[in-house]
């Protein structure tokens, strides 16, 4: 089966669509189900209570980012989606039967716990089925699945809301995962290096080009697999941490609060949501692409894998700043969720490369790991916004979130080009590479 690991990685990416298809279900109903569960509730108090239960959903997704990480290290990658997707389809469609906050709020724990294996299983499988110069591609059409999850998932979910009830829908999307095993079973029977159905040539392809495996003789030496304790005693480690923590609030805040936003400051219907909704995922599916392609395009142009990382996560995070800013005053629904897309397609051009960091800089069973601690900092730091929000915008005016927003864009940045001098296959401590001064 010619280009099996692309197979792979779509097979991730529609896992992805269907990820954030079941966690938006909430999201899109919200602002007309809470009505109907809490009538005596004033549009502030729904309000809150849609903070609580995304709070505790955040929690959760990144307790289950750090589990993961583990888990897919311990039992590899296609038992470890298993495991993750079953979980949360179930979890979804539990929600049907959910009755207040109580109920939710322990079928959001689950779900959360449960969707946290899709990161850190996509960032184990990228090292695994691709050589480094392809990562950041693969990655980004993995994350092209966030976005086409987000750009499908509010029109979608707002179209089926015209004709069944909440409960209903939970039940349909829910199932939805569970047909998704059925090809991943099938397709992904093993690792690239004994997969039955891979050629030889793919198979040499992958292996050669992944240079955390490949050793010089020179080198000859057992791959560096730091304990957990000497992983985070690497200051590239806390790059990779700080990084993903303030960058990932931003989509947080989005994926979270867009429908609500639209719906508080322009008095969107269910049809208004079906209509403007969906656009500022557009520009994260485009910038999805764009950061992997950009990235594989300079990295065959010749660049180093550490001034490509750096170029493209920078870019992607200046395209943000600027637009955060202006979000504050848009002007109208129109201008407001196309700043939304502009955000959106500088976020996704970054990421991507920012969760090829873990790949780059360790190999074997550490990566997982890495993702997963850094996937845990960005929801726990995507949860104290997320809690922030409904104070901050108690008038109807999201001004200093965006800022909040803006500031964090910039943080990320800095925290690559300042914490990751070298974007290489890190050393124990006292060894050097002898090529600190490569650009």
């Amino acid at each position: 089966m010619k280009n099996l690991r692309w197979w792979v990685i779509a097979l991730i990416a529609l896992a992805t669509v269907i990820n954030y298809i079941d966690r938006q279900t909430l999201s899109v109903l919200w602002p007309f189900m809470g009505k109907e569960i809490y009538p005596d509730k004033t549009d502030a108090e729904l309000k809150e209570v849609y903070g609580i239960i995304s709070i505790v959903f955040l929690f959760s997704y990144a307790f289950g980012q750090a589990i993961f990480g583990k888990i897919f290290d311990w039992i590899g990658t296609r038992l470890g989606f298993v495991l993750s997707i079953g979980i949360w389809s179930i979890a979804t469609i539990l929600h049907a039967f959910a009755q207040g906050i109580l109920t939710f709020s322990i079928f959001r724990a689950i779900l959360g716990i449960s969707e946290a294996g899709n990161w850190p299983g996509a960032a184990k499988a990228n090292a695994e089925w691709f050589p480094t110069r392809e990562r950041a591609l693969a990655q980004g059409i993995f994350n092209s699945g966030a976005a086409v999850g987000g750009l499908i998932s509010v029109p979608l979910i707002a179209y089926l809301a015209l004709f069944f009830n909440w409960q209903v829908i939970f039940i349909l999307v829910g199932a939805i995962g569970l047909l998704w095993l059925i090809p991943w079973l099938i397709v992904v029977k093993s690792p690239p290096g004994d997969h039955p159905w891979i050629t030889e040539e793919e198979r040499q392809y992958i292996l050669t080009g992944q240079k955390n495996e490949v050793k010089s003789e020179a080198e000859n030496a057992v791959e560096y697999t730091p304990s957990t304790g000497q992983l985070l005693s690497h200051k590239q480690s806390w790059g990779v941490i700080i990084a993903t923590a303030a960058i990932d609030p931003i989509w947080w805040l989005f994926i979270v609060w867009i429908p609500t936003y639209l719906v508080e400051v322009y008095q969107m219907d269910v049809k208004g949501l079906a209509i403007y909704g969906w656009v500022p995922y557009l520009g994260a599916m485009f910038g999805a692409w764009f950061g992997g392609l950009l990235a594989q395009n300079r990295l065959k142009a010749g660049w180093s894998v550490n001034k490509t990382r750096k170029v493209v996560i920078s870019l992607g995070c200046m395209i943000m700043l600027p637009a955060l800013l202006m979000l504050s005053n848009p002007g109208g629904e129109v201008a407001a969720v196309l700043i939304m897309a502009t955000i959106l397609f500088g976020f996704q051009t970054s990421i991507g490369n920012v969760q090829t960091l873990p790949s780059d800089l360790f190999g074997g069973k550490t990566v997982g790991s890495l993702a997963g601690f850094a996937g845990m900092a960005a929801k726990l730091a995507a949860a104290a916004l997320t809690y922030s929000v409904p104070f901050l915008t108690a008038d109807g005016n999201y001004t200093i979130v965006f800022g909040i927003g803006a500031g964090l864009a910039l943080i990320a940045m800095l925290s690559v080009l300042l914490l990751c001098p070298k974007v290489e296959p890190v050393k124990p401590h006292g060894e050097n590479t002898g090529s600190a001064q490569e650009s």
